[in-house]
């Protein structure tokens, strides 16, 4: 991202956008949702964005129960993550990377989001995101994240209370990637 975009809400990458497809805006093929976090902004910023400052979110899921999204985060060269996002979160693509400053330099991250987790090279190279298990037949696993990693074909189930991981199984590696 030598260009800066995830820290760049007057451009669409490196955003979660919500868009209304029901209806259109004047020169739009979508309306954009009166309650986005930047409708009515004077910085130009676009309006259509729910959330920014993410380098790829390859999956995301909204929790059936609770209304959640959840998202799985691909980074560019040391951690994964998984992202709790909300209306207007920063999640700090490209100062941060997981838990950590980006390549590590020093930076300001007062109003950057944290993943709920990250994960290192030793454990896979692309997260693929998962959902929040709401079945019947797994009671185990009812309430849980459960995501995988393209690149070692493991995958994990994570509760979370709201504020923090409360507990993280490794269920299998599949016998092929997912």
């Amino acid at each position: 991202d030598r260009f800066m975009n995830g820290q760049d809400p007057t451009t669409l990458l490196g955003t979660i956008l919500r868009l209304d497809v029901d209806r259109t805006d004047a020169g739009l093929g979508y309306a954009i949702p009166h309650d986005n976090p930047f409708v009515g902004n004077t910085d130009g910023w676009r309006e259509e964005i729910w959330a920014w400052g993410l380098r790829n979110p390859w999956r995301f899921s909204f929790d059936r129960v609770t209304g959640d999204l959840w998202a799985g985060d691909v980074g560019q060269g040391a951690f994964e993550e998984i992202d709790l996002v909300v209306r207007g979160g920063n999640y700090g693509w490209n100062i941060q990377e997981g838990f950590d400053c980006f390549r590590g330099s020093d930076c300001q991250r007062e109003d950057l989001l944290l993943p709920v987790l990250q994960y290192g090279r030793s454990h896979g190279v692309s997260v693929t995101g998962g959902y929040v298990y709401r079945g019947q037949r797994l009671g185990d696993l009812y309430g849980a994240y459960v995501y995988g990693d393209f690149g070692s074909a493991n995958i994990w189930a994570i509760r979370h209370d709201g504020t923090a991981i409360t507990d993280s199984v490794r269920l299998v590696r599949s016998p092929s990637h997912i």
